[in-house]
């Protein structure tokens, strides 16, 4: 019986994330650079890629995502997608994309595959020597 609870609320999280209502709350636990969670649902920052936090720069990622964040309430709007156990979505802060923010920090790159260019002008800003310092993961060229 547990089981079955279990397993219908795994349902009602996944069609409430894919059905593209917005997710809203505090931050819970900040998993790496590009991973956080509300209420225990997994959300992926879509369109950015940070290093891992066994790679050279991502527990600095990590920290920079945790410090964008436990200030406030984040809504992340859901783009459809999911990866893993992630919903892949947009998330703001007030009216700051925390993806830009990311990139514009300088610990994360913009993703063109998945942002179609969103943060482009972010990485232009954060300068040549974040390309040179996380190279950009193959997944992210188109």
């Amino acid at each position: 019986m547990l089981a079955r609870s279990a397993a219908l609320a795994l349902v009602l999280v996944i069609a409430a994330c894919s059905s593209g209502k917005p997710l809203e709350g505090r931050v819970s636990h900040v998993r790496d650079g590009d991973t956080l969670e509300i209420g225990g649902t997994a959300i992926r920052l879509s369109g950015i890629a940070a290093p891992e936090l066994d790679q050279p720069g991502g527990r600095e990622a990590r920290d920079a995502l945790r410090r964008l964040t436990r200030s406030g309430h984040v809504r992340c709007d859901p783009t459809g997608e999911t990866n893993s156990d992630r919903t892949i979505a947009v998330c703001r802060l007030g009216e700051r994309d925390l993806g830009e923010a990311m990139v514009q920090l300088g610990v994360a790159r913009d993703c063109p595959r998945y942002s179609r260019g969103r943060y482009a002008a972010a990485e232009r800003q954060a300068g040549s020597g974040l390309a040179r310092r996380y190279p950009l993961p193959s997944y992210c060229q188109r």
